[in-house]
């Protein structure tokens, strides 16, 4: 294949904004998949919570040919929680493909990636994205789009960006704008020849010293771990020795390429060689790492190691010392939990994992809830059970004096529900930055606000706007310490005993809040079972029986009328907690309980 026909890009966007559909258009319409092959269910989103949240969080490859030339495709999660994936993504391309919706226009997550994208000098293309939807503003989108991209430091190059009108789910695209409401172009072929035209190719010489940097990894039970990255130069062959270097300063390690493997649309494929600019798998290497350069032996050629954001939140994940604990899960000691996040560590680039002082705890951190959210929701899954504490920021210490993450927060609201938002967020030590109608009833509010303000604000903003609302946010800065931040406004009601949950029990504690469990669950002494309806905590019992003696009531007896509980999931457990409180987690139950579990030791410990 000579080095004229290869192009690479990366689909970048905010969540739900149809960059996977788009993805799947341009494998079907580049005649990877045969008609009959045609599925409703997206195709890159092949995890299994990734089809259950309907949102991308790996960075996965896939490649098409369009009129002789092989595309190498990536698509990229739109959460700045997985930014990790997105550096790494962006390391292997030459172009990105900039989707954003026709209605929404650029949100903060948009920001995060096109900042990445710009400062490593890729020439975007702008797609407007649904523009057959009935709210559709592509004029906007396109203004918009320019701004964000002056902002963000874009050269005039850059500036000059080329635009493309389409529909992802109906798969037609456009150079032109139509009229509403019809088909403005026949295909995905303007798309396609878009970015053969302003993609630049890969300028590498094949004859070169080999540099090839790996930016994911894979792993197979046949033939051990697998490295993912762009040739820079050279050619790579098949039983090739080689040498791994970390960045120019590394210590050069000998190895062998066992299998060099290419992509062809969702398959992988065996190559005899592959030359610049080809996206590679290799194996036959047993230590690889993300960021290292597989380079020649005689001429080393080493890449500097890829550049991580730093995480900005942390969260202690702990043995499971509950009464309960043992009953549902496989793993459960601390050496199971700890070989489990080394394993993670292997290419989960932006995440950090250490051990603390006290014995069965390690802190991890991360870039979001979300990032380190859906880690545990892994390990669940894979039968492991543990505890974790309430997330905490990272500060940093900057002339001696604190500093904390600051947030770019985006709110989508109806504006009834606009007084209650501002005060919540200004509660919160939130800043307006810009406040924008829409005309249509509803309001765009954007704020600066303190990482800390944000823990556990997804489920008070839900309520506020009765579930219509949209909010997103992005890591923006580090400034000065803001000042304390009010928690949780209820207090949570504790079971006193351990046992099973009685109908006439819940029947009781009713009128007392909001509760967590049913009847039936099992529960013990210091488990957290309910929301009280007053801002202090109160021991209950959980386990009351009905005294079944001989005395009878005249009249009849009321049924017991009780309120359905709350469904506890992670994310909610994680956000609810207080920093005294765990979120127990096993690959059957979500509980919440408190760190001392007797009424004693809360108080030795509340002195």
């Amino acid at each position: 294949m000579s080095i004229k026909q290869i192009r690479n890009i990366a689909i970048i966007a905010h969540v739900d904004h149809g960059k996977t559909t788009m993805v799947d258009q341009l494998l079907r319409q580049s005649g990877t998949f045969a008609e009959h092959e045609k599925v409703v269910d997206t195709v890159m989103d092949n995890n299994a919570i990734e089809k259950e949240r309907g949102i991308t969080i790996l960075a996965k490859n896939c490649a098409v040919t369009w009129e002789g030339t092989h595309i190498n495709i990536v698509d990229t999660p739109g959460h700045a929680d997985f930014g990790g994936e997105v550096e790494r993504a962006l390391s292997m391309v030459d172009g990105v493909v900039l989707l954003i919706d026709a209605q929404e226009g650029p949100m903060p997550q948009t920001r995060f990636v096109t900042k990445k994208a710009l400062a490593l000098g890729l020439k975007p293309i702008l797609v407007v994205n649904k523009v057959d939807k009935p709210g559709a503003r592509p004029d906007f989108v396109v203004n918009a789009a320019f701004d964000l991209f002056d902002k963000l430091g874009a050269t005039d190059e850059q500036l000059d960006f080329p635009v493309v009108y389409a529909s992802g789910i109906n798969g037609w695209s456009s150079l032109e704008e139509g009229a509403q409401g019809e088909q403005w172009g026949p295909d995905m072929s303007a798309l396609f020849n878009t970015v053969l035209k302003h993609v630049p190719a890969q300028k590498g010489d094949p004859e070169a010293p080999l540099q090839l940097q790996i930016s994911a990894l894979d792993f197979s039970s046949f033939v051990g771990r697998i490295g993912v990255g762009r040739i820079s130069q050279g050619t790579i062959k098949p039983m090739m020795d080689v040498v791994v270097m970390e960045g120019p300063d590394g210590k050069p390690v000998k190895g062998r390429i066992n299998q060099v493997l290419t992509f062809q649309g969702l398959e992988r494929v065996q190559a005899a060689e592959a030359g610049p600019g080809e996206i590679v798998l290799i194996n036959g290497i047993g230590d690889i790492g993300i960021g290292v350069t597989i380079t020649d032996p005689v001429n080393p050629a080493p890449l500097p190691m890829l550049k991580v954001d730093e995480p900005t939140l942390t969260m202690n994940f702990c043995v499971n010392t509950s009464p309960l604990a043992g009953r549902e899960g496989k793993y459960v000691t601390s050496r199971q939990i700890w070989d489990r996040l080394q394993k993670e560590l292997q290419h989960n680039v932006a995440l950090r994992v250490k051990e603390t002082d006290e014995e069965g705890i390690f802190e991890v951190m991360g870039r979001g809830e979300l990032h380190l959210t859906i880690l545990l929701e892994n390990m669940r899954r894979e039968g492991y059970e543990l505890a974790v504490s309430k997330p905490r920021v990272v500060m940093k210490e900057v002339n001696g004096e604190k500093y904390e993450p600051i947030e770019l927060v985006t709110a989508d609201i109806e504006d009834a529900h606009q007084g209650g938002v501002m005060q919540a967020l200004g509660e919160r030590k939130g800043e307006l930055v810009n406040m924008e109608p829409d005309g249509r009833g509803r309001v765009r509010l954007e704020y600066r606000i303190p990482a800390r303000g944000l823990i556990g604000f997804t489920n008070e903003f839900l309520n506020l706007t009765r579930g219509s609302g949209l909010i997103s946010n992005i890591f923006d800065t580090y400034e000065p310490h803001k000042g304390d931040i009010g928690g949780r406004k209820n207090g949570v009601l504790i079971s006193m005993d351990a046992g099973e949950i009685f109908t006439y029990a819940l029947g009781k504690l009713d009128d007392r809040g909001r509760m967590f469990v049913r009847a039936n669950d099992p529960v013990y002494e210091g488990m957290i079972v309910g929301i009280h309806s007053r801002d202090n905590d109160l021991v209950v019992n959980a386990t009351r029986t009905k005294q079944l003696t001989n005395f009878r009531v005249s009249g009849k007896e009321d049924a017991i009328k009780i309120t359905p509980p709350i469904d506890c999931t992670l994310e909610y457990g994680v956000e609810f907690i207080e920093d005294d409180e765990l979120v127990e987690i096993t690959p059957k139950s979500i509980r919440l309980r408190k760190r001392y579990l007797t009424e004693s030791e809360r108080k030795r410990a509340g002195r």
